[in-house]
Parts: C-alpha cells; sequence; structure tokens
C-alpha cells in the first residue's frame, strides 16, 4: 500500500464517521482529532474502520501514531500493509 492508497483508505474510513470531514484540509502533521474535530468516540471509530478495511490488528499502544497523516502513513508503509 503507497501514500495514495493509505490517504485514499483514511478519507474512506472518515467518511463514514464524520461525511463532513475534509482529509485533503489537513496537514500532514496537524493531530487528526483536533483538525477534524474527532471526539474520542470518532477516533476510535475510526482506528477500528482502519482496522476492518485492512485486516490489520492495531494494538492500543499503536493508536498515538494515529494520530496524525504522517504518523498513518508511516505505520502503515513499516506493516507493509
Amino acid at each position: 500500500m503507497n501514500d495514495t492508497d493509505i490517504r485514499a483508505l483514511a478519507a474512506d474510513v472518515l467518511a463514514g464517521i464524520a461525511p463532513e470531514v475534509d482529509l485533503a484540509t489537513v496537514s500532514d502533521d496537524e493531530d487528526l482529532r483536533d483538525a477534524l474535530d474527532l471526539d474520542s468516540m470518532a477516533f476510535q471509530n475510526f482506528v477500528i474502520g482502519l482496522h476492518v478495511k485492512t485486516g490489520v490488528a492495531i494494538p492500543e499502544a499503536d493508536v498515538p501514531h494515529l494520530r496524525t497523516l504522517r504518523g498513518l502513513l508511516a505505520y502503515f508503509a513499516q506493516l507493509g500493509a
């Protein structure tokens, strides 16, 4: 999965949680929760959605890595997902 695929995946998952958000407006280093006004439940649903769409188990300890686009891209790239 390349960066474009991972961004599309994130946008797809977010569309099911908060259809009004536009991932394209978020810089790579912004906290997704703040930039997209996601509460803790919405962000947890985002993480669950990533798991469901990819089949990749995301341990609780790894969730902080997914808070920015840069972190999300690096996380899935290092997994080779």
